[in-house]
């Protein structure tokens, strides 16, 4: 099993070096690319960072589509399945990505009641979790999964015993965040204020009080024009760069309004990325916010529809490129295209359009408020593709990651295609 372990990761190394390293190795940019690839080789999402309503809106799933997406943390991908009896193809280059993925499927089979399954991977945080796993969902998965799950961390424990010591705080996310909220707190801010408010007037009025004044800091400043500070929100060297010149007060001014967003825009209450946030959690009770997978009104049907998930490790575009022509319905590329050159653009958008059935749909999301492919991509291939602006623009504001500067929504039009 260890060894089925350091191959995956191997696996995920190389990947993830072909996609971010292309700067000369002793040089500045090489180190953070190299920096970088090393800090997303482990598991990076305990939970994706994208707003899986605001996606299937964009789709209009219906019965039978075949989804290709990222998987990251899968919570999209299980969520896709309370809009539909959809096939989804979930990709990604991260082996802790897949692993979390097919440890979601197995529990799935084995566990026939919600409250086992918010248990697992709602509250995250239960003794009991790590003897489910032992007695029910371990047989169920496949040997490079379990290897995985049952590999030991830098502490010598398993990793699988991080889902009863609150799964959501770890992971290069998790721990982001949880060093932003020691240097709040060492800067006299606190972000768990911010669960104490009753409506949006109060969430501005928190949010002016413990948040806003951080940014004035001079070790904040000096933190946000470091790069390498920021890896823990998955932004390579690349997307920093579209970052910082997204906006007059580029990074610092690019994070205050995200942040703003996030705990201005839309209630908390509502808001399950915003409880991630600064609570480090997710809220419980009975009108607790959480992904649709994890909602018990869906329990049912995503456990029905889960056989038709499939998961790979690699590139989108290599999955792509041995699908048939005319083979799938809808695509989920998260923001990965701002890690792509040119030619890599290229090479997606080939495979897409050829894989593509009529009324085929596109989305993703960009790190600044940027169109991202014309101009990139030839425009014989673009061409073939109606760009939804105004839908993509108004979609994007309703996205309660709050996280991203673009969201964007790509259709074929039956007679293009």
């Amino acid at each position: 099993m260890a060894q089925t372990a350091r191959t995956v990761r191997r696996t995920t190394t190389l990947g993830l070096s072909t996609a971010v390293q292309r700067s000369k190795p002793l040089s500045k940019a090489g180190l953070l690319e190299w920096l970088f690839t090393r800090a997303f080789s482990g598991l990076v999402y305990p939970q994706i960072w994208e707003d899986p309503v605001v996606d299937m809106d964009a789709l209009a799933l219906k019965a039978d589509d075949h989804v290709v997406a990222i998987a990251s943390g899968s919570c999209n991908i299980l969520s896709y399945l309370t809009a539909a009896p959809v096939r989804i193809s979930a990709v990604d280059l991260n082996g802790a990505h897949i692993a979390l993925g097919r440890l979601k499927l197995a529990a799935l089979a084995r566990m026939g009641s919600h409250d086992d399954f918010l248990r697992f991977f709602g509250r995250a945080d239960d003794a009991s979790n790590v003897a489910v796993y032992d007695r029910e969902i371990a047989p169920q998965l496949d040997a490079v999964s379990r290897s995985y799950w049952e590999g030991r961390g830098l502490n010598g424990r398993r990793r699988i015993s991080l889902f009863a010591k609150g799964f959501y705080r770890y992971g290069l996310l998790g721990r982001f965040i949880g060093t932003g909220h020691l240097l709040a707190r060492l800067l006299g801010a606190n972000p768990k204020a911010m669960l104490a408010a009753r409506d949006l007037a109060e969430q501005r009025a928190l949010y002016e009080r413990h948040l806003a004044p951080v940014f004035e800091r001079k070790l904040v400043r000096w933190l946000v024009r470091q790069p390498a500070s920021l890896y823990g929100l998955g932004i390579p060297p690349a997307q920093y760069a579209a970052l910082a010149a997204d906006g007059d007060e580029g990074m610092l001014g690019a994070l205050r309004l995200r942040l703003e967003r996030l705990a201005c825009d839309f209630p908390l209450a509502d808001n399950y990325f915003a409880q991630q946030a600064f609570g480090r959690r997710y809220a419980q009770g009975p009108d607790a916010a959480l992904p649709p997978y994890l909602q018990p009104r869906h329990f049912e049907a995503v456990k029905a529809r889960a056989g038709a998930v499939g998961y790979r490790q690699g590139s989108v575009t290599t999955y792509l490129e041995e699908q048939p022509a005319k083979s799938c319905d809808a695509y989920v590329l998260l923001d990965a295209q701002d890690w792509m050159n040119d030619a890599e653009l290229t090479a997606l958008w080939t495979q897409i359009t050829r894989t593509a059935k009529p009324g085929a749909r596109v989305i993703f999301r960009t790190a600044a408020d940027e169109r991202l492919l014309p101009g990139r991509v030839p425009a014989a291939i673009l061409d073939q593709w109606r760009y939804e602006e105004a839908r993509s623009r108004a979609l994007c504001r309703q996205d309660r990651s709050a996280i991203y500067g673009g969201f964007h929504l790509y259709v074929l039009p039956e007679a293009a295609a």
